[in-house]
């Protein structure tokens, strides 16, 4: 047995298909299933369903795959640990984000550079359950998104909290005028209008929608995406409204829509950029929190991004 037995497990765990874990892990579909095979004839089990095609894990392949998992994800994290010793605060930082973040990503990033001018950033969007896998296997360096504060402490995550600046309501006036002359929207004015919401299975749009099915609301969703770049090209357009968290660059880089605040309670998860535990987080993470905290710090005192000293 060898851990790149273990790691092409994995893959096919996450990929669900032959070719598509032996492209993750960069070999010829023959060569990983001829190594899966050998690792089956050593361990004297049979791990996986085969047919024409995967077909899931065998009972004693689950009970293989919660080990591989655990050990690939301590090789992974021993190989990130030495690179980071090597290089020092250098390198590639992986961060995992929630959509719809009352977070300005790109601002935090462009701010550390002056400190960190060596590192390089990977953003990838996932749910926030896919956000806490990946940190615990270490595919992921930092996580930011909305998190239950219970679930962090028992896991032992470090978390540094997102201010919560409230909701509001995005709208072009060229095709909703109406809406510019009011200072606030209520829920029972956004449910009569076309909106522009993430998908369903996203947290900020399963708040929204227990909000309008608790007030006896069927809110008229025009289009639907994944995609935050979509929903605000159907904003921009005219296809309906959009619902999203204040915090972000927007107001900024799309000066023909306008935001309105909108009567909403407080999300009851917390918004929070999160780290492993201070005994499994990378050094470049470290170092990245240490500054994320002291920047989150100065936005919510109404410093200047120039004021943030170390």
């Amino acid at each position: 047995m060898d851990i790149k037995q273990l790691i092409y497990l994995c893959n096919l765990e996450r990929e669900r298909h032959f070719g598509r874990a032996a492209e993750a892990s960069f070999v010829s579909q023959p060569t990983l299933s001829a190594r899966l095979k050998n690792l089956e004839q050593e361990l004297g089990v049979a791990l996986i369903h085969r047919g024409n095609s995967f077909q899931g894990f065998t009972a004693e392949g689950e009970r293989i795959l919660s080990w591989a998992r655990e050990i690939v994800s301590v090789y992974q994290g021993l190989r990130l640990e030495v690179e980071a010793l090597k290089q020092g605060v250098a390198g590639t930082l992986r961060i995992g984000i929630v959509p719809q973040c009352s977070m300005p990503l790109a601002q935090l990033l462009y701010d550390a550079r002056l400190e960190y001018p060596d590192l390089e950033y990977q953003v990838k969007t996932l749910s926030a359950d896919q956000l806490l896998e990946a940190l615990v296997s270490h595919s992921m360096d930092i996580g930011i998104g909305f998190f239950e504060a219970t679930l962090l402490h028992e896991l032992h995550y470090q978390a540094a909290p997102l201010p919560d600046h409230g909701i509001d309501l995005v709208f072009n006036p060229d095709h909703f005028r109406q809406l510019a002359a009011l200072s606030i929207i209520t829920l029972e004015q956004a449910a009569a209008l076309p909106l522009c919401l993430a998908e369903p299975s996203r947290y900020f749009r399963r708040y929204l929608d227990e909000h309008f099915r608790s007030a006896g609301l069927h809110p008229h969703v025009a289009l639907e995406s994944a995609s935050i770049f979509h929903l605000l090209q159907g904003v921009y357009v005219g296809l309906g409204c959009g619902i999203m968290p204040r915090g972000h660059l927007l107001p900024a880089m799309t000066p023909e829509l306008i935001a309105r605040r909108m009567t909403l309670p407080v999300m009851k998860r917390q918004g929070a950029i999160v780290i492993a535990e201070p005994g499994r987080a990378m050094p470049l993470a470290k170092s990245f929190f240490s500054f994320a905290r002291l920047w989150l710090a100065g936005r919510l005192n109404g410093l200047t991004d120039e004021n943030i000293t170390r």
